[in-house]
């Protein structure tokens, strides 16, 4: 259908609109009118995605001059989600407008090499890490310059790319050069790995070259968020682009996380033999290419900034510290030179190490710990602000590809970096024992960020228009606080109904009349745990198709499905449906909930067990069959 939303035309692919469908619409093109941010809170299940699809595409279509559309979400489940309903706008234009018609949108995912890759060995992979580390194997620069120059003038290209261990698929995609790009249309990551297979093309490559050219980007959060990424990714994108954040209610959690830096005993450990190979390998470059060493050495002297922008194929991590908060200068003298740099960096972990010794939690401000690091190691602040961006010239230069190999050394240099640049608004607390066995001495080191508002204050800076959306964004009013900004649309919607297709039941007594509480000190009684699992057993055998359970927590949700098994009450439910489990691996999830999904289509039936205001719980429709039954075991504290 075709509507108006003030002045502006709206193409939506339904027969009907909400009433809060519209009033959102309304409220976000405001929000765009004013070039202003917009918090909007929607109840999941009301249409929310396509509608904001739909609205600010037209929105784009109207307003020529409107940058992209950025739609950050946190799942692979999600991202499909929203292209999948975006493609449906799309028909709908063509239906209206024409097939033929020029204004068509293009539209792509970009997800990690796992989920893009094409290539018939690495692919089969299911670590992140191996299938990075494999790519960088076939891709970097030095690593091709190196096998073209071993192969034989008459070989042909096929062969030669067999023989030298090249990836084929990015041998092709590079020899299209730059002019490389995509039809117009929207395209899934399984459309992008097919198209790359017909092709012969890599489609990660292929689309982190293509977003720079599309009106409409889905991505992860990070890519925007984590400095360390939105820096490669993200820092071409114009100040007219209009940033989303669904399922946005975790925001504040994700920005913290993307600034703090844990670490144990073992990852000092394994950077003490990182750095032992390090200098293996500068001896090894003396000796055989001195001039590399010097070559990077002038370019230090004349500041990081200055050592220009890398290919696609052979970008580390960015710096972890915010843009504008890179320093502009010189690398100090202490550092330039790789001997001594790594001689710095052995002074730095061996005080870490030595901190760890903890026999009582410890908590101080990074101010003290820099003090107590100038006492004792005469380690001054300034030069740990380069120590990130020094590491990972020095890896350029040393030509490391097995990058997975040097993850603790590169976590220890962003917390180097990040410790000497943050100081309000961070911690650092040393915990001498885990929760999980308070007998064993296993410390953990902690640097926290308590301020959300520091990693998504240059999203806000940088465009015009920036949305955070959810189901579930209460209170509301809290998080412009502890976002730190100012919205020009602040609203939340009520779901409106035609008839009552909800039937809420609080279960307040067990089978034994036992009281059921979800006060925190009662919650693991075995009376409490016994009665929540006769009660999804009874709900099982009772209710027909799917049916989801909800946890406070990963903790507790463990807590009370190893009880489960323990009193066999998990055998009982696993004979009238199978059980799945969200956990906190993504690749896992997306499994379970498929299986979950092809047990409820084949009649089996299943239980999902999830966390509430968690990834799927906020990121996945459980309509018709999959959803006949929820059950919320001990709801969270702000419900």
């Amino acid at each position: 259908m075709r509507f108006f939303v003030e002045d502006l035309e709206v193409q939506f692919p339904y027969e009907r609109v909400y009433p809060e469908q519209y009033a959102y619409m309304l409220e976000l093109k405001r929000a765009l009118d004013a070039k202003g941010h917009a918090m909007l809170e929607m109840p999941t299940g009301t249409g929310k995605t396509v509608t904001l699809l739909s609205l600010v595409t037209s929105y784009q279509r109207a307003h020529p001059e409107t940058g992209k559309l950025l739609y950050c979400t946190r799942t692979i489940p999600e991202m499909e989600k929203v292209l999948e309903e975006l493609k449906g706008v799309e028909q709908h234009r063509d239906e209206i407008f024409g097939a033929q018609r020029n204004d068509k949108l293009l539209a792509v995912g970009l997800s990690s090499r796992r989920n893009l890759c094409v290539h018939e060995r690495v692919s089969l992979q299911t670590e992140r890490h191996l299938v990075d580390q494999q790519c960088r194997q076939m891709t970097a620069s030095w690593v091709r310059d190196r096998a073209k120059a071993n192969l034989d003038a008459s070989s042909g290209a096929s062969s030669a790319e067999a023989q030298s261990g090249l990836c084929a698929y990015y041998e092709r995609l590079e020899a299209q050069g730059a002019d490389v790009l995509l039809p117009n249309g929207v395209y899934t990551l399984e459309q992008l790995k097919e198209l790359g297979r017909s092709q012969g093309w890599c489609p990660y490559f292929w689309a982190r070259h293509v977003i720079a050219f599309a009106n409409v980007v889905v991505y992860n959060y990070q890519y925007l968020l984590d400095p360390k990424i939105s820096q490669l990714v993200s820092r071409s994108m114009q100040r007219e682009c209009v940033v989303v954040f669904d399922e946005a209610h975790n925001i504040d959690n994700i920005c913290i996380e993307v600034m703090s830096i844990n670490f144990r005993m073992p990852t000092l450990e394994a950077c003490s033999r990182n750095l032992s190979r390090v200098k293996g390998e500068v001896d090894k470059l003396k000796e055989s290419d001195s001039k590399r060493l010097n070559d990077e050495y002038q370019r230090l002297v004349s500041g990081l900034a200055n050592t220009g922008a890398l290919p696609a194929n052979e970008e580390l991590p960015a710096n972890p510290l915010l843009p504008a908060d890179i320093l502009q200068q010189a690398v100090p003298g202490n550092l330039r030179r790789a001997d001594s740099f790594v001689a710095f960096l052995k002074r730095f972990v061996a005080h870490l190490k030595k901190r760890l010794q903890v026999e009582h939690v410890v908590q101080e401000s990074p101010l003290a710990f820099l003090a107590q690091l100038l006492n004792e190691e005469e380690i001054e602040q300034k030069p740990l602000r380069f120590v990130s961006e020094r590491l990972r010239s020095l890896l350029r230069t040393l030509e490391v590809t097995d990058m997975q190999e040097f993850t603790p050394l590169m976590l220890i240099a962003d917390f180097a970096t990040l410790l000497a640049t943050y100081q309000k608004g961070f911690c650092i607390i040393i915990e001498p024992y885990d929760e999980r066995t308070p007998t064993l001495h296993d410390p953990l080191f902690q640097f926290c960020c308590n301020d959300a508002s520091i990693a998504i204050a240059p999203v806000f800076e940088r465009f015009q228009s920036v949305v955070i959306t959810s189901g579930t964004l209460s209170p509301i009013d809290m998080y412009p606080k502890i976002l730190g900004f100012e919205p020009r649309s602040v609203h939340s919607f009520s779901m409106s109904f035609a008839r009552n297709i909800i039937c809420p039941l609080v279960v307040t007594r067990g089978a034994d009349q036992a009281a059921l509480s979800s006060q925190f000190d009662l919650r693991s009684e075995a009376a409490t745990v016994r009665n929540y699992g006769k009660l999804l057993l009874d709900v099982a055998a009772t209710v027909p198709d799917g049916i989801v359970a909800f946890f406070t927590s990963y903790s507790y949700m463990q807590e009370i499905v190893r009880e489960w098994h323990a009193m066999g009450l998990l055998k009982q439910v696993l004979q009238h449906k199978l059980v799945f489990i969200e956990t906190t691996d993504v690749l896992e999830t997306t499994m379970a909930l498929e299986n979950f999904k092809r047990a409820c289509d084949c009649g089996r039936g299943a239980v999902f067990l999830s966390i509430a205001r968690g990834k799927v719980a906020e990121g996945v429709d459980f309509d018709r069959h999959y959803g006949r039954g929820g059950l919320l075991l001990r709801g969270p504290f702000q419900y």
